[in-house]
């Protein structure tokens, strides 16, 4: 199957019991030992293991041509697992433009616990080799593109860096997702997802995901910090999880599709600075991104409106269609001043509001911050 049957059908998974097309929940939390005080199903606990993950996480792992995959509580869970799987003292490469609550987990706790962490512009390949220390960095996080100004990333290139100093790449494809890029493909070791955002795509589900390249033993530590911490996802949670991956595509390819006419429209508009999304071919990373991002540039988008933090707080003020709310990837459009969240380390320009494209009509869209942007004007 291709990806995008494979999404819709849900591997065409048919339920054994009741021979329904629809994945049955399975609520327990708990299951019954055998006799003999075995447990030949499989399962013991919820918190190891539950028959709810198993057709997302084997659908995550198809979409992504990942040997496993693991769901997590939520993508900080998921994120901090990869993390966590490693040993005080281990140094630690990461993108300056990431999100914002991990890069500040990572530059906190993970510091304070003992991981010496390093930040750098990722989408500086000489800068990335010269933070990354053979024989001595385990692990290079990228996010690609990256939250929230797009900043693009080369896969393929860091990947080659990261494992000839003997480390692995991670990289976070929230944004791009399994519709047009595939890391693992281009050489990561492990893909992370908020599955929060596009893979649900509803804002109704809180989530993450990791997928490995290689069952390996650096994955056997991932999937022991999950059940050791208890960061391990609700099952009605992977159940709607699931039953969001199914529209996987057609939501992710209509967003994508209005996130470029939107971008289009207001590039050059005499009231916007800049627009900051990877599908326009001035973007800074865009050749990169037309190479690892196959068939759309995903449904991410910011723009910087003149008039600085003022006036891109008073356009996001006066927008009717659009909500001013956090988050990315849903049905529904978002927008919001990413520095006024994000505080002092925030890469964002102060100007600068984040725009989640959803799957409304274009149009409405655009006329929608047209008017935004002329009322902050009055």
């Amino acid at each position: 199957m291709k990806p995008a049957t494979a999404a819709a059908q849900a591997l065409g998974w048919i339920d054994e019991a009741t021979r329904a097309v629809v994945p049955p929940l399975h609520p327990s939390s708990t299951f019954v030992r055998d006799a003999d005080n075995g447990f030949r199903s499989g399962r013991s606990y919820t918190r190891a293991d539950n028959p709810t993950y198993d057709q997302a996480e084997a659908v995550l792992a198809t979409l992504e041509n990942g040997a496993g995959a693991a769901l997590f509580a939520s993508g900080m869970a998921a994120a901090t697992a990869v993390f966590l799987a490693l040993r005080p003292g281990d140094h630690v490469v990461i993108s300056r433009v990431m999100y914002w609550a991990l890069r500040s987990w990572l530059l906190g706790f993970a510091t304070d616990w003992g991981l010496r962490v390093e930040v750098v512009d990722t989408t500086d390949l000489d800068a990335l080799e010269a933070a990354v220390r053979p024989g001595e960095t385990t692990l290079v996080w990228i996010e690609t593109p990256g939250n929230p100004t797009l900043a693009i990333t080369d896969i393929a290139a860091t990947a080659g860096i990261a494992h000839a100093a003997g480390a692995r790449l991670a990289v976070d494809s929230t944004v791009a997702t399994p519709v047009f890029t595939r890391p693992l493909d281009l050489g990561a070791d492990v893909v992370m997802h908020s599955a929060t955002k596009s893979l649900n795509g509803h804002s109704d589900v809180l989530a993450g995901a990791l997928v490995t390249r290689a069952a390996d033993a650096h994955w056997e530590a991932i999937k022991r910090v999950r059940v050791q911490s208890g960061g391990v996802l609700g099952t009605f949670e992977a159940w709607l999880l699931l039953r969001g991956m199914r529209t996987l595509y057609p939501r992710v390819r209509a967003a994508a599709a209005n996130a470029m006419a939107v971008a289009q429209h207001f590039q050059g508009h005499p009231l916007v600075e800049d627009v900051l999304y990877p599908g326009l071919a001035d973007f800074p990373g865009h050749a990169v991104a037309a190479r690892q991002m196959q068939g759309g540039f995903g449904s991410l988008m910011s723009i910087r409106v003149k008039g600085g933090e003022q006036g891109a707080i008073a356009a996001a003020a006066n927008v009717k269609i659009w909500k001013r709310a956090t988050s990315l990837g849903g049905v529904e459009s978002l927008v919001e001043h990413r520095a006024s969240v994000e505080g002092a380390q925030s890469p964002a320009p102060p100007d600068l509001l984040r725009m989640s494209v959803g799957i409304e009509d274009a149009g409405d869209l655009i006329d929608d911050f047209e008017q935004a942007l002329a009322a902050s004007r009055r």
